[in-house]
């Protein structure tokens, strides 16, 4: 069996599959391998799933940018509504506002006046147009007032890379995969996007906090071609 992921190795959905894989290996007795079908937000995963047959071997890691898509794109090849039928949801968790150490700014309201003094001059990575992260950046930016410059990426995991790196200056990703280079000191935590602080990360306030009313989260679900038999 395959579970289908539509990002790169090392991010949030990768790492979510993984653990899923593993648990279902375990408790069915059957091999499930990942493969990751990167591209276009998550589309090109999904368009693989809702074209394999429908016999129950094919899964998709579904998730946030599945739901954005469906806006965002003016044409794509399948209705994920219509086309992915739903199995499971699997978890939901927020986002952090993570920096470079480099940025001089230790926290919100000294990130926002430094990137107001300097517009277009800091790089705001995303795993992807259209992803969970990406929409969460720009709802600050746009909630916030500042203008930042969006790379996006193939995935979490390139993105992680750059700004641990220093390629790019600021990045919104899920607390799972940012927590450990956050704790280690690589990286440095300005916010969380969760209406309330995280009992993992209790030091590190909300950016409602300073932004009122700023809230985003991430979503996976399991998903299968329809007419799989349930």
């Amino acid at each position: 069996m395959r579970i289908v992921v539509g990002f790169a190795a090392g991010g949030p959905a990768d790492i979510t599959a993984r653990l899923i894989g593993q648990w279902l290996s375990e408790r069915l007795g059957q091999p499930f391998v990942i493969e990751n079908r990167t591209g276009a937000a998550g589309n090109i995963g999904t368009e693989a799933v809702v074209r394999a047959p429908a016999d129950g071997y094919t899964v998709l890691l579904c998730g946030t940018p599945n739901a954005i898509n469906a806006t965002l794109y003016d044409r794509v090849n399948f209705n994920f509504i219509r086309d992915i039928a739903p199995v499971a949801g699997v978890l939901r968790g927020p986002y952090g506002m993570v920096v470079n150490p480099s940025v001089p700014a230790k926290s919100v309201p000294e990130f926002i006046a430094y990137a107001k003094a300097n517009p277009r001059k800091l790089n705001m990575a995303s795993a992807g147009t259209g992803t969970g992260s990406h929409i969460a950046g720009e709802l600050f930016k746009m909630m916030a007032g500042v203008n930042l410059v969006h790379v996006p990426y193939r995935g979490a995991g390139p993105a992680l890379t750059d700004l641990l790196g220093g390629q790019v200056q600021v990045y919104f990703p899920s607390t799972p995969a940012s927590i450990e280079h956050i704790r280690a000191g690589r990286l440095r935590a300005l916010a969380v996007t969760a209406e309330t602080r995280l009992d993992v990360l209790p030091d590190i306030p909300t950016v409602a906090e300073f932004v009122s009313g700023y809230e985003a989260s991430f979503w996976f679900g399991v998903g299968v071609p329809k007419d799989t038999p349930g």
